[in-house]
């Protein structure tokens, strides 16, 4: 179970961390959802036609990079909201990726391609003598271990770095930045660009798992990433951790549809549910002066 919880959480992680970097810019990352909705449909086409999951992968992840700058400079051009622009992306991703999928392929269902090859776990022997997780540890996913490598660079980078530290005052207080020479809105451009590529990621990462480009397979983790970022504080580790938790409620529903017990819809909102429960927590705790806003 924990083996498969990792796997699961890999594209959420990758998703909540591009949504931290939004935040910190100074603005909401509405269009998470939409780019993982992109990267999950052009990793697996280009993959097909490149014959590597490596080249679908990164090339897409680069070319979402470069929408998603693309957009905060459209946005900072134009005067536009920000919010409804990326709700505007939101939904142009999913009609474009059905119409190319009719085009190209006939189809506007699910992807398949036997002859690409699936990433195999990859074997680490360094994390094999850790004790109890050692075996888990040392044979995951590339998406696996991407996430956390991401992870721990984000901590690093958020917390010890100029350029972070300037990235989260230009969107605490963007005044006071430029009052100190920074540029707030070149820093949301380049924030917007990493947020992309992550949840271009995080979209491949749910593709090459399942072994296919499913419609809909995103299925809202772009919210829920969102909501990551608030439960865990405006924390590396703590979205990190929230994206856990969320990706262990998204299996324990998958579990129990096997016992017929409980309606599916409700199994499927069982992560839509628990983000609320806990954002209302952590709000309250919020209030109570409980933990940092």
């Amino acid at each position: 179970m924990i083996d498969g919880l990792l796997t699961a959480a890999a594209p959420l992680m990758l998703a909540s961390l591009g949504a931290l970097l939004t935040e910190f810019s100074g603005t909401l990352g509405v269009f998470i959802e939409g780019f993982m909705v992109l990267g999950s449909f052009f990793s697996w086409v280009i993959a097909g036609w490149t014959h590597s999951v490596l080249l679908g992968t990164l090339l897409t992840a680069l070319l979402t990079a470069l929408a998603g700058w693309g957009l905060a400079r459209f946005v900072r051009i134009s005067g536009a909201n920000p919010f409804i622009a990326s709700l505007a992306l939101n939904v142009a991703a999913g009609s474009l990726t059905d119409s190319l999928s009719a085009v190209w392929f006939g189809v506007k269902g699910v992807l398949r391609n036997p002859d690409l090859a699936m990433p195999a776990p990859i074997h680490i022997p360094i994390f094999a003598g850790i004790p109890f997780l050692g075996n888990l540890l040392s044979n995951q996913l590339p998406f696996t271990y991407l996430a956390w490598a991401l992870t721990f660079l984000a901590g690093i980078f958020m917390g010890k770095t100029h350029l972070g530290l300037r990235l989260k005052a230009s969107g605490l207080n963007a005044e006071a930045a430029r009052e100190r020479g920074l540029n707030p809105a070149a820093y949301r451009e380049w924030a917007w660009a990493a947020a992309a590529f992550l949840a271009s990621l995080g979209g491949a990462a749910l593709s090459f798992r399942i072994g296919a480009y499913t419609p809909g397979g995103i299925a809202g983790r772009g919210w829920i990433a969102l909501a990551a970022v608030y439960l865990g504080f405006r924390r590396v580790w703590g979205a990190v951790f929230a994206a856990i938790i969320f990706s262990l409620a998204e299996r324990v529903g998958l579990s129990a549809q096997a016992l017929n017990t409980v309606q599916t819809t409700v199994l499927l909102g069982l992560p839509s549910a628990l983000a609320l429960i806990l954002y209302s927590l952590s709000s309250l705790l919020r209030k109570k002066g409980a933990v940092p806003k």
